[in-house]
């Protein structure tokens, strides 16, 4: 069975049609195309989806990975300003003294 292979939405949808349509097992189905019957099920599960949940899925999914980079650069850029203010206050207290 292929690992961290991508498989295409037509091979996705023509597997399940394979086991939803034609009425093949899902475990004859698996083993012919060399996936997991795990990949399936979840392909199943995923297709049984009116195409608009699916759509929207997938954009949540996008926007939450763009919200999690754009929290990182937040954390980062935070992180640095406190490094400035500390030194800042290290040169001020150097002068002082």
């Amino acid at each position: 069975m292929g690992k961290g292979i991508r498989y295409s939405d037509e091979f996705k949808q023509e597997a399940v049609n394979q086991v939803v349509v034609h009425g093949y097992s899902v475990a004859d189905v698996a083993a012919r195309l060399d996936i997991s019957t795990k990949s399936l099920y979840g392909w199943m599960k995923s297709f049984s989806k009116p195409a608009k949940q699916r759509k929207e899925d997938e954009d949540l999914r996008v926007e939450v990975a763009r919200l999690k980079r754009e929290l990182k650069r937040a954390q980062q850029e935070r992180d640095i300003l406190k490094e400035a203010v500390v030194d800042s206050i290290c040169q001020r207290n150097t002068l002082f003294n």
